[in-house]
């Protein structure tokens, strides 16, 4: 029985400082939802462009995967926690902005996108420096629970996000989702700030900024595990954001208002908060190979489910396996890389994994926008389900596990 408990999902809320950086990465990441729900649904309303729609995912992921390298390095070498709340003051001032030019009708579609852009900016600093933080704050044994935990935290947002959004635009405007935004990154920064972290150990001499990105990148190259991790990251995902860059557009075909689209947007949370309850159970069933490849089937068929799908009440479904399917494969692949990344890399190995993941969301925002500017959004998004399929026996090899040994 003890042992049961250790283990279980909760097990890593015993700790203090695992508890507050929770709450914080709650916090965090639901101003992150509501501000991406937000700002696609306003876009809608300054353009017709499928492109600029699609961009808007892309303006906020561009800067995690250009900065996510240099925010690694920077986390190894400072203090991580006074970084994160930095990290976190940097999204509350952005956020505040947003408030002021959406509240004085002032925003364009070039404003938002750059104000997005600047968004991705504090996400980029901040996404490593958490990922370095956890396993520092639990046992070995428990960082499966943990980010499990870390996941769930993320799709419980994704649900109460878009309807905490919802709600606010419909009452009050675009303007005051942006200044609860900006009152949730203080809070978060503030648990931030009293969570009891030890610091880390930083490097012995004085490391360069350049010297310490260039060993990250050669740990990185260093590990096949690891490379199969990136691999596989870039190419799942950059098929997989067609139908998030798009859903606004989908939404739209289909009659949806704000109401409707932050629905549909929860059900997606939904379907990954479903996933994270019987995530624990899934290495007992499946390999992390057969998982990632099982994904890109299920992801495929949720994307031409979305297409077919006459109304909210047939895309609910579609969208709900399409977040299942998504925090499967993102919590499968996070897993692999922290097992196989040295404390003293962490903060780096963690950003450049970052930087697979935001790369190719961001490539495959704009390509899919692209592609729906100059066909349909339909079009581009059933393309982007059958070259996923196409794509999976050029990723078939790059293994994520560890070979085990007699």
């Amino acid at each position: 029985m003890p042992h049961s408990q250790s283990n279980s999902l909760l097990a890593p809320f015993k700790g203090l400082g695992f508890r507050y950086l929770w709450l914080a990465w709650l916090a965090g990441n639901m101003t992150m939802w509501m501000h991406e729900v937000t700002s696609a649904w306003r876009m809608t309303q300054l353009t017709e462009s499928p492109a600029w729609v699609a961009w808007v995912q892309a303006a906020g992921t561009l800067p995690l995967f250009l900065l996510g390298l240099a925010s690694g390095a920077l986390a190894d070498l400072l203090n991580r926690r006074r970084f994160l709340a930095v990290a976190q003051a940097w999204i509350a001032l952005v956020a505040a902005i947003l408030a002021f030019l959406a509240g004085t009708d002032a925003l364009t579609p070039q404003t938002l996108l750059l104000l997005c852009m600047l968004n991705g900016v504090g996400l980029a600093f901040r996404f490593p420096v958490f990922s370095a933080l956890v396993p520092d704050l639990v046992e070995r044994r428990l960082l499966s629970s943990a980010l499990t935990l870390n996941a769930l935290a993320i799709n419980l947002t994704r649900v109460l996000g878009p309807i905490v959004a919802g709600i606010v635009l419909a009452w009050q405007g675009s303007a005051m989702v942006f200044a609860l935004n900006a009152m949730l990154s203080i809070l978060a920064g503030v648990l931030i700030w009293r969570a009891p972290i030890a610091a880390h150990t930083p490097p012995s001499r004085r490391t360069r900024l350049l010297q310490a990105m260039r060993d990250g990148v050669a740990h990185a190259l260093a590990s096949s595990i690891l490379r199969g991790v990136l691999f596989r990251a870039v190419v799942f995902f950059a098929q997989a954001v067609a139908l998030v860059a798009l859903l606004p557009l989908v939404a739209q075909g289909i009659g949806a208002n704000e109401a409707t689209y932050t629905a549909l947007l929860a059900a997606m949370g939904v379907g990954a908060v479903l996933a994270a309850m019987l995530l624990p159970r899934l290495p007992a069933m499946a390999a992390r190979n057969r998982i990632i490849d099982a994904g890109v089937w299920l992801h495929a068929l949720a994307t031409l489910g979305a297409i077919w799908a006459p109304n909210a009440w047939t895309l609910a479904p579609a969208l709900a396996l399409s977040g299942a399917v998504w925090l499967c494969v993102a919590n499968t692949l996070t897993m692999s890389a922290q097992l196989v990344l040295p404390t003293k890399l962490r903060a780096r190995g963690m950003a450049i994994y970052q930087m697979s993941i935001m790369g190719g969301s961001a490539g495959g925002a704009i390509l899919w926008g692209l592609v729906a500017e100059h066909t349909s959004v339909n079009a581009s998004l059933a393309t982007s389900a059958v070259v996923s399929i196409l794509l999976l026996w050029w990723t078939h090899d790059s293994s994520i596990e560890e070979k085990s040994h007699p």
